[in-house]
Formats: C-alpha cells, structure tokens, sequence
C-alpha cells in the first residue's frame, strides 16, 4: 500500500530538518551481527559492529541516522516534535529514504541506517511506510548492510513482524522509567503499548532462535536484538528506580542496550523541570556505567543502590562507591582470588580480570605486571594484596580511601568539573574512568 508524502521540499531541505530531528534519540547501536554480502547486493554485517563517530550535537555520522518524519500526533511535553510546536515539518516517502541510503553508502559517507521516526497519520500508516522503506532497501535495492529500525508502539503486530525479517536491530524507546512518569508528560502514551511490542520481539527471537537451530537457512528475525531509551531527569525517579527498569529490561527481555539520555529542556512547559546548571550530564554518566556492571560484571541493582540510599554519589563511580561501603569483603588477594571476585575489585576491568587468571596459573605476579595488564593500580591498591603483599602500606579505612582518591586525583569525565560545568558526554565508555 502506498501513502501520500507531502514532495513541496526538496531534499535537502528534507534531511536537514530530519537529520537534525533524530539527533535527540541515543539508542542508536551497532550492529553485532554477521551477513557476508551474496554478491548480489551492496553492503554487509559484520560481528564487531559499526564504528560509530558522534559530532557535537550528539548525531551518529557513521550510520544515516534520520526520522522517516517529523509529524507527530503526538503532544508529548518533553519532545520537539510534538505536535502543538511550530516547527518545520517534513516527511520523506520510502523511495527518497533508499536513494539517500544507497547512495550514501557508496560514497562511503555511512555503513548503515538508523530509522526512527514521529507518528504521522496512526501508528499502522508510520509502521506500514518504515516497512515499504525495509523492503525496497532489502528487495529492490539488494542492500545488505545494517539496519537499525523502530517498531512503533499501538502499530499491529504482523507489521511489526514483517519488518523484523527486514531490520538488523529494532528498538522501542520506553521513553521516561515509570508509568506515572509517562502519565503526567506524555498522557496520550500507555507504557502497555510500549512494552507490547518489547514483548513480541523478544517472543519472536526466541522462536526465531529454535527455527535456525532446525533449518539453518530460515530467514533471521532481528538477530541482533532489541535497545530501549530513557529520558533521565524529566520527572522524579531516582537512580534506585532506574536501575530496576534497566535491570528488568535485560532480565526479562534479553534486551541489547538500555540507553540514558539526559532531558535536554527543548520546550517551554510549566510540567517540565527548571534545570539552571543545565542538563543531567554526570547522573547520566553514572548510570551508564552502573548499566556496564549489571551487564558485563555481575552486579544488581540492589546492590549498587538502595531504597534508603537511591542515589549514586556523583563524585565517584559507582563501583568504587560499592567497594567503599563493602570494605569487609577486602582486600582481595589476585592470586588466588576467583575472576568473578576480580571484577569487583575497583581498577580492574573484565579484560585486566582475565588476563590474571590466565596469568597466575604460569608463575607469580606482581604489582608492575597487573599495571602492564591494564589494572588501574592508583584504584586498586586499596582493595588488593599480590602475593600477600599490599604495593605499599594503606589504611581500609573508608575515609581515608575516599580521601586519598578525591585529593585532585579523582578524573571526572570532560568538562564536569567541582564547579559544575558541563558538556555533552560521549555514549562510549571514556578511557580515564576505570570500572
């Protein structure tokens, strides 16, 4: 079926306003999935993903990131897009969507697309022309690179599915953590229409899975899987409550990624929050890494906060502050210590872990040679003994600890000094901070 799209703009005029309106959706991820071209088609997957470059507004310049359309019948106070905004509005029809990718791609500018986009006419018409887009980039146009597609909440579910076998990886952003946030911002929004079509991605993939297990060659649905986004400080909720969504998210729907994006206050409502230093940069840089502990070193969500302490202390990561109110489970001793145990340690990553298991089974180490396997030792020598030994004398004393680590030494990430001045934080995990 095809669909009127208003043509007046040209289009350029057209990816201006629709690059420039996806640059507030973050779950934006590579792909993690392996196609080798057939040799019919252009482009291809591979497992390690899409190297992604972000510019200074927060847009992805590796993936075409764009809305198919601006339009929204949507009133939601913290979008741009809403409907009672008095924007420039455009919309691009299927086939302006495949030449733009096409011929992008072989100009090298980009190795995939990232498709989201507002909700023109209902959900079924904007979930019906992301399909007609999929399926002329796939069938008509033979790309085989990446692609990354929103399943729209409220659309039915066989478009839903028929745009899975298109689509690399599909997201639905759950948009603020809780349902009564959702109410007081968003009241034409219900969180069960959102998570209907979580639920049936993940039921899909699951089914998917078995069939590929009988018959190799079966078509894939959405093999590398499902992200979700949270508006982060638009309403109240704690970090305690953000982290169990986050947590439930991965828990129950296999969920890729859970992205935090900070609310950048891009309207004037009475609803929304006065934020005078600015958007929540750090809380969201902390979030994102109590995220990489839950996902990659074994963590919970309970333990990291708490409802009688729900908020993760700004000034340190949030694994160095468990360790700091954990201190009866150190010092750890990297000889004999387990790897799970590792990861626990503040200055040791999941890499640096690994490393010393397979290490220590050949000879002794020592302080100089968990440094050169990347152990952060200015963090670690708190919390560690190598062969019995402490790299010198220190006090487990959580004062003292915290003392030594604040005195100038502790490196907030870019631009987020003690004075609270902010720039936007990269999504990447920053090399200087240490998990």
């Amino acid at each position: 079926m095809e669909y009127w799209i208003e043509q007046q703009m040209d289009l350029e005029q057209k990816l201006g306003i629709l690059a420039d309106a996806a640059k507030y959706d973050v779950a934006c991820t590579s792909s993690g999935v392996e196609r080798k071209n057939t040799g019919k088609g252009l482009g291809n997957c591979i497992v390690p993903g899409i190297c992604h470059s972000f510019s200074a507004d927060g847009r992805c310049i590796s993936l075409l990131k764009i809305l198919f359309t601006n339009e929204c019948i949507f009133d939601c106070k913290y979008c741009i897009n809403r409907r009672s905004n008095d924007i420039p509005r455009a919309s691009f029809s299927p086939g302006e969507v495949c030449d733009l990718t096409m011929e992008f791609y072989r100009r090298n500018y980009i190795e995939g697309l990232f498709l989201s986009s507002g909700i023109l006419v209902s959900p079924n018409v904007t979930m019906e022309l992301l399909y007609q887009t999929l399926y002329r980039l796939r069938k008509e146009y033979h790309f085989q690179g990446y692609i990354h597609v929103k399943a729209i909440p409220g659309a039915d579910a066989e478009l839903i599915e028929r745009t899975g076998y298109l689509a690399d990886r599909m997201s639905v952003n759950l948009e603020l953590p809780t349902a009564e946030g959702l109410q007081a911002l968003a009241p034409q929004k219900k969180r069960s229409r959102m998570l209907a079509p979580i639920r049936q991605v993940h039921q899909a993939r699951k089914e998917n899975k078995r069939e590929l297990a009988l018959y190799r060659h079966a078509p894939r649905f959405v093999p590398a899987g499902q992200s979700t986004q949270m508006i982060i400080g638009a309403t109240g909720e704690n970090d305690w409550q953000i982290m169990k969504v986050a947590e439930h998210m991965y828990r129950k729907y296999e969920m890729k990624r859970v992205f935090y994006s900070a609310f950048l206050r891009v309207n004037d409502d009475r609803l929304l929050p006065v934020l005078p230093g600015g958007p929540p940069l750090l809380r969201e840089h902390r979030l994102y890494q109590a995220d990489w502990l839950l996902r990659y070193y074994g963590f919970e969500a309970e333990e990291l906060l708490t409802e009688e302490k729900p908020d993760f202390n700004l000034l340190l990561d949030p694994k160095c502050d468990w360790a700091l109110r954990h201190l009866d489970c150190f010092p750890v001793e990297v000889m004999r210590a387990d790897y799970y145990t590792l990861l626990r340690v503040p200055g040791i990553g999941y890499r640096s872990a690994g490393r010393i298991v397979k290490a220590r089974g050949l000879g002794t180490l020592d302080y100089p040679t968990l440094k050169k396997m990347g152990v952060v030792l200015k963090r670690a020598i708190y919390f560690i003994t190598c062969g019995g030994k402490q790299m010198y004398p220190v006090k487990l004393q959580e004062d003292y600890i915290l003392r030594n680590i604040l005195d100038g030494k502790e490196k907030l990430p870019a631009g987020v000094g003690r004075t609270q001045s902010y720039e936007q934080l990269s999504l990447f995990d920053d090399p200087r901070f240490s998990v």
